[in-house]
């Protein structure tokens, strides 16, 4: 009793932020990869890109209401008719672990974990698919996400720093290292000793902890030798010469938030992520558009209300006439990408799109009730790697008891619908058995992912 009263046990802030400072915020965490890759892979590269819009959709006017290939678009996913033959609107898949924890629709979107208050997060699928690919890359993965949160999560449950500003991820990828590689070598050898001295420290230090803080300690440490392995990963990669980027390409990708519109940012981050499957800096790629509580408006449009602010409309047509322009929006931005992305070759000569599925949603359906059921997701690309598409993909049909959509006398939903956006109609259509898919495609050897129960046939 008396050591607790006295807190010897406490160790310094100060201290502690001195031993955790120079990993704490460490980039691009990894898994266990080889150092280097000499040889290029004969087959074509396989690429997955994943795009998150935040707190669902408005969906009386985003949902299809007809499966398979006679499909009409709904007035959001208008902007994507174009693309029909190489896109697959779903309908009907949930993520189960959200259903109680609305606030980790985004945590989860490609883990399919169960967050409770005690949970660990498992990892997304994007790292799942980088640990096939990274041996081929400068790179795993690529995380650009507006509010810095990413996506992407390593399978000890620590989420990846994310890039914002597209000048930076665009030095990141084909700038010269300043000073010269020279320079570079011995930065990155003088981290690496920092690293060393970090974790003697860390270990003298978790003699005075307890269990909870050793299992805490446990996770940073971890990604200590992550960070290591990238460490010398970079190391190796240094006298591998940058890919040559066009002067139009540079002039593309240097626009930032908030120096532009929001359409002008969208599309330079689509364009980087073109640009680093094109060179092969990378093969897999997330893209947030914000957290629930932190899209950023699009005043150029006349939005200036956050995209949470509209999502809780409460029946206010105004608002919820402004959430649909903001869905249409964020998916004209999206048809953008898949255009660049079939128009781009790459090193083998072959369209970008045929090589690269590409993933389009949310983790949330209905935001103003935080429903988060029947969530809004578009499939795209990959038909190289045995992907057909075409088709209105309707899960919510498979349920025994659906009635059909809830239309009003014009042919359109009602609010009826929301029911079905807010409880799952066919409990057993998992989002991960999507995400199974897309992970066996990129060539992961697991007959599982997430909470699957099946894969997905596409």
């Amino acid at each position: 009793m008396s050591n607790y009263l006295s807190q010897s046990w406490l160790i310094d802030r100060r201290h502690a932020l001195k031993a955790f400072g120079s990993f704490i915020s460490l980039p691009f965490l990894e898994c266990m990869i080889p150092l280097r890759a000499a040889e290029k892979a004969i087959e074509t590269p396989k690429r997955s890109a994943f795009i998150y819009l935040a707190n669902g959709v408005h969906s009386l006017n985003y949902q299809i209401t007809k499966p398979g290939k006679d499909y009409q678009f709904s007035r959001s996913l208008k902007p994507l008719e174009k693309h029909r033959d190489v896109i697959t609107p779903i309908s009907g898949l949930h993520h189960p672990g959200s259903l109680s924890h609305h606030h980790n629709c985004i945590n989860i979107w490609l883990t399919g974990g169960k967050l409770g208050p005690s949970d660990r997060n498992t990892i997304s699928v994007d790292q799942k698919m980088a640990e096939i690919t990274a041996q081929h890359t400068r790179y795993p993965s690529l995380e650009v996400a507006i509010t810095q949160e990413s996506l992407a999560w390593t399978a000890d449950g620590v989420r990846l720093p994310a890039m914002r500003r597209c000048s930076e991820i665009f030095a990141s990828m084909f700038a010269e290292p300043k000073g010269g590689i020279a320079a570079q070598r011995r930065a990155l050898r003088r981290k690496g000793s920092v690293l060393d001295d970090n974790l003697a420290e860390v270990r003298r230090m978790e003699k005075k902890m307890g269990n909870e803080d050793k299992g805490r300690m446990e996770q940073y440490l971890t990604s200590v030798r992550e960070a290591e392995i990238r460490t010398r990963r970079a190391d190796a990669w240094l006298d591998t010469p940058l890919p040559v980027i066009s002067d139009a390409d540079r002039t593309r990708t240097n626009r930032d938030i908030p120096d532009t519109k929001a359409g002008d940012y969208f599309r330079t981050v689509y364009d980087l992520m073109v640009l680093a499957f094109q060179t092969d800096v990378t093969r897999v790629a997330t893209f947030s558009l914000g957290g629930e509580g932190q899209a950023i408006s699009i005043p150029e449009i006349g939005i200036t209300e956050s995209r949470h602010q509209l999502s809780h409309h409460g029946g206010d047509m105004g608002y919820m006439e402004k959430l649909t322009n903001y869905d249409t929006f964020a998916i004209e931005q999206y048809s953008y990408f898949l255009t660049r992305l079939a128009e781009t070759k790459d090193l083998s000569g072959q369209s970008l799109l045929g090589s690269t599925m590409s993933l389009f949603g949310s983790g949330m359906s209905y935001g103003h009730s935080h429903g988060n059921a029947n969530l809004p997701l578009v499939f795209a690309g990959g038909t190289d790697l045995g992907l057909k598409h075409g088709s209105h993909l309707d899960f919510n049909l498979e349920a025994a008891g659906f009635q059909g959509y809830a239309l009003g006398t014009d042919g359109g939903l009602t609010t009826a619908h929301y029911q079905t956006c807010s409880r799952p109609v066919n409990t057993d259509a998992h989002m991960s058995n999507l995400l199974l898919l897309m992970a066996q495609r990129m060539g992961v050897e697991t007959d599982t992912f997430g909470d699957s129960n099946r894969v997905i046939a596409l």
